[in-house]
């Protein structure tokens, strides 16, 4: 579904001659393609499925964020704007992000409901944050949060 949306996009800026979203458009199909070769070794005839292009979505948004502080520490807005808007396209394809409140307010739920009590059991409630809200969640945002409420 996702891969098709993708691919409707593309055709849809080819039309309409934006050339901007059709470049990060690309983008993000050459990145797809990459992946999906890549797969082929370990079985993945068909490619990559959607949990794990959401996973790519968002680590090109996290590249790019790295990208714009860079740049604007090195004086170059225009590139900077440049990277937001390649934001604003991939982000088109990615679900509702869940903000602060509602990611702390899964972590406490998660965390009551695997029993974890310290640190250690850090790597338990971040598996099933991950496992459940693929594409949904800032992963470093939910790390530092489920940190945070198991040491208090």
């Amino acid at each position: 579904m996702l891969r098709q949306k993708l691919s409707d996009s593309l055709k849809s800026a080819l039309m309409a001659q934006d050339k901007e979203r059709l470049g990060t458009l690309r983008l993000i199909l050459a990145a797809l393609k990459d992946r999906d070769i890549a797969e082929r070794p370990n079985g993945g005839a068909n490619g990559i499925g959607e949990p794990a292009i959401l996973q790519m979505l968002q680590s090109m948004i996290k590249q790019r964020q790295d990208s714009i502080d860079m740049y604007k520490k090195g004086g170059r807005p225009e590139l900077a704007a440049k990277e937001g808007q390649e934001i604003t396209v991939i982000e088109e394809f990615l679900p509702k992000q869940l903000s602060e409140e509602e990611i702390r307010h899964v972590a406490i739920s998660v965390i009551k409901e695997k029993g974890a009590q310290s640190p250690k059991d850090m790597g338990i409630v971040m598996a099933v944050l991950k496992e459940t809200y693929v594409g949904q969640m800032d992963f470093a945002l939910a790390s530092r949060l489920v940190k945070e409420l198991l040491t208090s």
